[in-house]
């Protein structure tokens, strides 16, 4: 039961970056990137998602503090789930 617990983030985690990297490649390959006019707007659409994994790893550490999780599990978690809000946002303000 130990090896699922400890293996089960990082497979959690893969399985949202395969699916995140796949609709860029597809966003990509059909040439329908987010593009801003202003340098503002851009600057803003590139950063949204590293900025969900920070904000994902933040409140993995808060969470980790007050349950008695793993704080490598609540981290990775954290950022993968930080990660995948980064993307939603990424495609609503694109």
């Amino acid at each position: 039961m130990g090896f699922v617990m400890a293996i089960a983030p990082v497979v959690i985690v893969g399985g949202i970056v395969v699916f995140v990297i796949q609709r860029l490649k597809h966003k990509f390959n059909q040439d329908n990137q987010g593009k801003k006019k202003s340098k503002g707007d851009q600057d803003l659409l590139d950063i949204l998602i590293p900025m969900g994994m920070l904000i994902g790893c933040a409140i993995g550490v808060i969470w980790g503090m007050f349950f008695q999780i793993s704080l490598l599990s609540t981290v990775s978690l954290g950022a993968g789930i930080g990660y995948l809000f980064g993307y939603f946002a990424y495609e609503i303000y694109n």
